[in-house]
Parts: structure tokens; C-alpha cells; sequence
């Protein structure tokens, strides 16, 4: 039985041509435009914030549901200014990186600029909405974390992504942002162990912008796209990738050994094949063509398709358990955070 379009559309990035577009529903549409599989990124850093919460006996569920919607339809609202950027720029024009793996709405005709600035409109009204109401709610700091997510929501792709600030803006915004921030607006306050918690997975999330602009490096560099990569050359970079893949352990390792967290989080060694994977395609140049073991439908993605595999494992991992160690905490058997 073919999968449902919406269900393909969480799950990687479609490939559809026009035809097919004009067939789809509003939803499964909203759903490619905004490349909701890179979406679940952002819902597993809120993730944790919620679960962190919790093992402190402070998650309030309504908040918490505001700060993930809030960050979510963020995200989804960075992703389309992204392709309107880049558009305008003339970037992804003709065989761009961008064009290759997935439907460029503007550049392959299925939105024209004013369809493109309403649907900005609206899901960053509803980004917008929920920091409001978190704001009015909670107090505090978060105005100012609202404030930095607009932002970075608007200023991603240009200056920073241009000028070698988007790979470190990745690390700041999937960790100590959404996640720090995120349990802040929950519980009203904020301790040094969710800060360092957030590190392993906004690392990881980190090696997939770091993957994806390794793979378009040279497009990137013809066009005066000064990426990361692009500043660094393609070996340095790699080994950048692999020195993160490595700390993401690294860090975990740390966070049990010093008390901070259970055991439990001890979980992620079951994505150690999947980084091993990844550590190797990393050592080595990316190749001309495919191997022939190499599904045909991701190709051109290569790096970002292995950081991105092993991304997605160990955040579930870290997330089950970060449960499981904050369900210890809560049956008295463990202390929560000091």
C-alpha cells in the first residue's frame, strides 16, 4: 500500500513535479514547502526541554505546547524565507544544490513570489501568536528569547549563512536556545546541566548544516557563498564533522560521569553503528557519482544523508533516555537538578 503523500513528506524530502503539486492538498503542500522532515530536529530539541522539565517536577503542559508550536512553525517559517532569499538572489536558479534534492517552490514554478510572502505570512503569524502569548504568560526573559528567534528566523539565511555564521548559529539556536530556552519558558528558571544538556543534539544537528554545505561546497563557493565549509576547504570541514560526531559522545560520557544525568542516557551507544557510518563517509572525499549501493532518489545529498541518519538516531536515543532517566528521578531515586 503507497504511503500517504503527508506521511512521505515527514519523512524525507519528496521529489514532485508540478503536476504532482497541483494535486496535492493544502497540508501535504505546507508540509514540502517547509521540509517538515528537517522539522522534527526542532521538535526533538523542544523535546528535551520538555522532558528536562519534567525530571524537575516543573513541565507545565500548556507552555509547553506553546514553546513547541511557537518553535516548530519558527523553524518552517526560516525555511521558506530561506528559499525566498536565495530565489531573489538568483541562487537557486538553474541546477543549484537546492533544486536538486527537492522542489524549490519558487524556482520550479509551484508558487509565485506573492503565494510564497502569504504563506510566510501566516506561519510566522502563528510562530509569532504563540511567542506572544509566552511572553504575556511567563515574563521574564522571554521576550528576549522571542526577540533572538525572530531574529535568527529572518536573518539566517542572509548575512549569516552567507558570511560563515549559519553552521555556529545552528549549534546555539537547536541547543542553548530551544532547548535552555525552552526550559525556561516552562518552568520560569534555568540550571548550568540543561545548558550542557543541550549540547549533544544541537551537535548533531549542527553535522547535518555542516554535511549539506560540504556537499554543495563548490556550487557555494562559485556563487561567493561563504559558508563554514567554504572558509575551512573540504578536508578541514570534514574533520570538523568528525570531531563533533565524537564530542556528541564525548559530552554524554561527561554528563553521566559527573552526576548530572542517569545512566539511562547511556542509551545513545545504540547509534555508535550509524556514527561509525558516518565517520567514514566523512574520511573521505565525496564521490563523483553514487556507489551503486547508494539509493538513487537521495543522491546528490551525501554527507548530509549520513550525518542526517545518524542525527535522527541518536536524538531519539538521547530522548529515551533522558525519559527514562528523568521517570528514575521522579520515583525518588535519583535527585533532581540542585
Amino acid at each position: 500500500m503507497a504511503r500517504p503523500a503527508w506521511f512521505e513528506a515527514l519523512r524525507a524530502i519528496p521529489r514532485v513535479d508540478k503536476p504532482t503539486w497541483d494535486r496535492l492538498g493544502p497540508v501535504t503542500r505546507w508540509l514540502i514547502a517547509t521540509r517538515a522532515a528537517v522539522l522534527i530536529m526542532t521538535l526533538v530539541s523542544v523535546t528535551i526541554a520538555g522532558v528536562l522539565a519534567f525530571r524537575d517536577a516543573r513541565l507545565d503542559v500548556g507552555l509547553w505546547l506553546l514553546t513547541a508550536v511557537g518553535l516548530v512553525f519558527a523553524h518552517a517559517t526560516n525555511n521558506l524565507v530561506n528559499d525566498l532569499t536565495d530565489h531573489l538572489k538568483g541562487v537557486d536558479a538553474g541546477d543549484y544544490f537546492r533544486a536538486q534534492y527537492g522542489p524549490q517552490p519558487l524556482e520550479h514554478g509551484m508558487l509565485t513570489r506573492g503565494q510564497m510572502l502569504r504563506w510566510i505570512a501566516g506561519t510566522g503569524a502563528v510562530a509569532l501568536l504563540a511567542g506572544a502569548v509566552l511572553v504575556w504568560l511567563r515574563g521574564g526573559a522571554t521576550a528576549a528569547l522571542l526577540a533572538s528567534g525572530v531574529f535568527f528566523v529572518l536573518f539566517y539565511t542572509w548575512p549569516l549563512k552567507y558570511y560563515g555564521f549559519g553552521e555556529l548559529a545552528v549549534v546555539v539556536v537547536w541547543g542553548p536556545l530551544m532547548v535552555g530556552g525552552g526550559y525556561y519558558v516552562v518552568t520560569g528558571t534555568i540550571h548550568d546541566t540543561v545548558l550542557w544538556t543541550s549540547l549533544p543534539f544541537s551537535l548533531g544537528a549542527t553535522t547535518v548544516i555542516f554535511g549539506k554545505h560540504i556537499d554543495k561546497l563548490p556550487q557555494d563557493r562559485a556563487k561567493r557563498i561563504r559558508t563554514l565549509p567554504v572558509w575551512l576547504g573540504d578536508r578541514l570541514s570534514r574533520t570538523a564533522v568528525v570531531a563533533m560526531l565524537l564530542s556528541q559522545y564525548a559530552l554524554v560520557l561527561w554528563l553521566v560521569a559527573s552526576g548530572r544525568l542517569g545512566p539511562a542516557l547511556l542509551a545513545v551507544v545504540a547509534a555508535v553503528p550509524a556514527a561509525r557510518r558516518a565517520i567514514a563517509c566523512f574520511r573521505e572525499p565525496r564521490p563523483e557519482t553514487p556507489p551503486p549501493w547508494f539509493p538513487a532518489r537521495v543522491w546528490p545529498l551525501w554527507f548530509v544523508a549520513f550525518a542526517f541518519d545518524h542525527n535522527r538516531r541518536f536524538g531519539v536515543l538521547f530522548v529515551l533516555g533522558l525519559v527514562l532517566d528523568a521517570l528514575w528521578v521522579r520515583w525518588g531515586q535519583a535527585p533532581a537538578f540542585a
